[in-house]
Order: C-alpha cells, then sequence, then structure tokens
C-alpha cells in the first residue's frame, strides 16, 4: 500500500455563525462519514462531526479531556481546507473489481514490452478514472482506468497490467 491513511473527506467553508461547517466528503455515500469516528489531519488533531444538513457538519476537535466544539464563524474559518483522514486500516475490504485509490498508487505499471513505470495519481473528474504514470525516460502516460485498457490489477503483488488505448481492440479491429 501506498499509504497508511485515507483521505476521507475535506471541511470547507463556514455555513452561518454558529461554527457549522460545509463539508466534502468522500466516502460513497457522503452521510457515512460522521460514521467513520474520529478523523485526523495532517498535524494530528483530532476531530468528530455530526451531519446538521445536506453536507453541513458540526464539528469538534477531540481533546484529552473531551471533544471541543467550534463555536463560532472565525474559528470554522481556520478549519477551511483541513483534510479529514483515517488509518486504512479501518476501512472495509474493497469488493472484488474495486480499489481503494491509495492501493494504486505507487503500483507497478507493466506493458507489454515490459515494465512502463509506476502509478503516480489516480486522476477522476466525473467521467470515470484515469491512472498518470510516471515513466523514468519519458513524460507521464495517462490511461483510461478502465477493463480495456487496464485488464489486471494486483495489490497483493505490487502491478498492474496496462495496454495503452492504441493497442486495445475495439470490436474485433485495433483503435486508431
Amino acid at each position: 500500500m501506498a499509504e497508511q491513511r485515507i483521505l476521507l473527506g475535506v471541511i470547507g467553508r463556514p455555513h452561518g455563525v454558529r461554527g457549522l461547517v460545509r463539508v466534502h466528503s468522500h466516502t460513497a455515500d457522503p452521510a457515512d462519514l460522521a460514521a467513520y469516528g474520529p478523523l485526523c489531519d495532517d498535524r494530528g488533531r483530532r476531530f468528530v462531526l455530526a451531519w446538521r444538513g445536506e453536507g453541513v457538519a458540526e464539528i469538534a476537535e477531540v481533546s484529552t479531556a473531551a471533544p471541543v466544539p467550534v463555536t463560532d464563524r472565525d474559528a470554522a474559518e481556520r478549519l477551511t481546507n483541513v483534510r479529514l483522514y483515517i488509518e486504512r486500516d479501518r476501512l472495509p475490504s474493497p469488493a472484488a473489481d474495486e480499489f481503494y485509490v491509495a492501493d494504486l498508487i505507487g503500483l507497478e505499471a507493466v506493458g507489454e514490452a515490459g515494465v512502463l513505470g509506476r502509478v503516480a495519481t489516480v486522476h477522476e473528474y466525473g467521467a470515470g478514472a484515469s491512472l498518470e504514470i510516471e515513466r523514468p525516460d519519458a513524460p507521464p502516460l495517462l490511461v483510461p482506468f478502465t477493463r480495456a485498457c487496464v485488464p489486471e490489477v494486483d495489490i497483493a503483488n505490487g502491478r498492474l497490467t496496462v495496454l495503452p488505448p492504441h493497442a486495445v481492440e475495439v470490436q474485433g479491429e485495433a483503435a486508431a
């Protein structure tokens, strides 16, 4: 695995004057974010949140004594863009043919001619994911993360098979 922490959400801008914040959840069901319990930020602070509306949450920093709620807009503003993580081992195992992005990063990408490079980033812009593969002596390669272009993902052995789009056959004919 490339990382031990998984990004589950990001605190957005304040909502109102009583310390509520907008939260961008990266969980399959956004409402599930609060169920993971304490979430950590990049500085090691721990937070819990309770949903108060769609995408709007009350947030509290967990201290040694008890959670300290954010109660005013200024405090909420200081949390804007704070990333919220959990440890990878707290997540359930993905279903067959599903992968956590963090598990893909760092995998060796192998093509027909041998090793192409390593997965550096997974891009997701809504129309489907793409893998960015860093190559030692060439510009990065962007490959659609589809069964046709990435027919095999072997997390256990740290590699995936890549067929660049120009090598994928479409309905029995080579793609142009």
